[in-house]
C-alpha cells in the first residue's frame, strides 16, 4: 500500500495551485484500498457532507467498503490530498476542481455531482459603506486559489484595481484559515473577508459588520456553484460501484438537508462541534443554511465562467474542461427515482 507524501505547496508564480505529480503511484494505489476516504470542510456549504458523516449515511451506503474522512480548510489542500492518494473523494469548490483538472491534464479527478450553490459574500466593517471604500483595506479569503479567493480577485479586477498574490496592490488580499479570519476581524487586523457560510454569518454577528457584496447578486439568476462532489479518476475507473454507493449517500444527504431543515440543523451543529470543539450558534447556523441552495445539479455553466475568471486574474492557464464531469452514475440513480437528469458541459 502506498504511503502518501505530505501535501506540498508551490509558488503562486506557477499559476496553478496543488501538488505537482503525475497521476500514478499513490493516487492509483488509493483505489486498490478497501477504504473510501472522503474529504470535506467544516463549512455550511458542505452541509451534505456534514450530515452524511454525522448521521452515518455514507457509511451505510458504502456497505462493506470501510469509510474514513479528512477535513480541510481550503480546496487546494484537498486537491493535494486527492493527488497524493490520502483521500479518494472530496467536496470541493469549482476553482480547486478546475485547477486539479488542469494540473493533472484531466487524469486525476472527475466531478460526479453538485452539492451546493450560493452562500458566499464579502463582509466588511460598517465604516466601509461603498465598494470604492475598499481601496487601501485588507481583506481575507480562505486560501489562495480557492473559490472565494478567485471570486474576490475577480471582483477587484472588475473595479479596475490591481492586486497581487503577495498582498500588495490597491488593496491587500490575505488568504488565511476561516477561523483565523473571524478572530482577525474581531480584533481589527483585517477590514473584511470574502467567505462562505457559516463564517459569513459569524462575521455578520459582530457589532461592527455588514454584508457589502452578496455574491448571488453577481450571477444571473443568483445561482452559482459553491460545492461539488469530486472523485479520483482511479476510484471511478477501478471501483465504479463504490462511486455509485457514495452517490447514493450523497443524494440522500442532499435530500435530507433540503427536506428536513430541523434535522439538518441538529446534525450540522453536532458535527461542527465535533470538528471545531465549539458549539455553533443555532440561529446563525439556521440562517446560514437558509442562505444556501443544496442540489445535486452541478450548475455547470458557472464552472466555465469561474475558469475564465481564474485565467483572467492569472491563477489559471487556459484549460479544456471537456470530460471534467462524469454524471452518468448520478443520472442513473436519479432515473431510478424518476427524477430529472442533470447536465454537464456537453448537455
Amino acid at each position: 500500500m502506498c504511503v502518501p507524501s505530505p501535501p506540498k505547496r508551490i509558488a503562486p508564480a506557477a499559476l496553478v495551485l496543488g501538488l505537482a505529480l503525475a497521476v500514478t503511484g499513490c493516487a492509483a494505489d488509493a483505489a486498490e484500498d478497501d477504504t473510501l476516504t472522503l474529504g470535506y470542510f467544516p463549512n455550511l456549504t458542505h452541509a451534505p457532507a456534514l450530515v452524511g458523516v454525522e448521521n452515518g449515511i455514507f457509511a451505510e451506503a458504502l456497505g462493506d467498503t470501510a469509510f474514513d474522512t479528512r477535513t480541510f480548510n481550503g480546496g487546494p489542500d484537498a486537491i493535494n490530498a486527492l493527488f497524493s492518494g490520502e483521500i479518494d473523494a472530496a467536496y470541493l469548490g469549482p476553482s480547486p476542481a478546475v485547477n486539479g483538472w488542469f494540473q493533472s491534464e484531466g487524469r486525476a479527478l472527475h466531478i460526479v455531482a453538485g452539492a451546493a450553490t450560493r452562500g458566499t459574500g464579502l463582509v466588511v466593517r460598517d465604516d466601509i459603506t461603498a465598494v470604492e471604500d475598499l481601496v487601501g483595506t485588507t481583506l481575507a479569503t480562505p486560501q489562495l486559489g480557492g473559490t472565494q479567493d478567485v471570486a474576490l480577485r475577480w471582483f477587484v479586477r472588475e473595479q479596475g484595481w490591481e492586486v497581487d498574490t503577495a498582498g500588495g496592490g490597491d488593496l491587500s488580499i490575505v488568504p488565511q484559515a476561516n477561523p483565523e479570519t473571524v478572530d482577525a476581524f474581531a480584533i481589527g487586523e483585517i477590514d473584511g473577508a470574502w467567505v462562505p457560510e457559516p463564517y459569513l454569518g459569524r462575521l455578520l454577528a459582530e457589532d461592527d459588520a455588514h454584508l457589502l457584496v452578496d455574491e448571488a447578486d453577481l450571477w444571473p439568476g443568483g445561482e452559482f456553484v459553491t460545492t461539488h462532489l469530486v472523485v479520483s479518476a482511479a476510484l471511478l475507473r477501478d471501483h465504479p460501484e463504490r462511486v455509485e454507493d457514495l452517490l447514493r449517500g450523497h443524494v440522500e444527504a442532499v435530500d435530507l438537508v433540503e427536506a428536513d431543515p430541523d434535522t439538518a440543523l441538529r446534525s450540522v451543529s453536532a458535527h461542527l462541534e465535533t470538528l471545531t470543539g465549539g458549539a455553533p450558534d443555532p440561529d446563525l447556523t439556521a440562517a446560514g443554511l437558509d442562505n444556501i441552495t443544496f442540489t445535486v445539479d452541478p450548475a455547470a455553466h458557472s464552472l466555465l465562467v469561474g475558469a475564465d475568471r481564474a485565467e483572467a486574474i492569472g491563477l489559471l492557464e487556459p484549460v479544456d474542461l471537456t470530460g471534467i464531469y462524469a454524471l452518468d452514475p448520478l443520472n442513473a440513480l436519479l432515473a431510478e427515482d424518476g427524477r430529472e437528469r442533470v447536465a454537464g458541459l456537453e448537455g
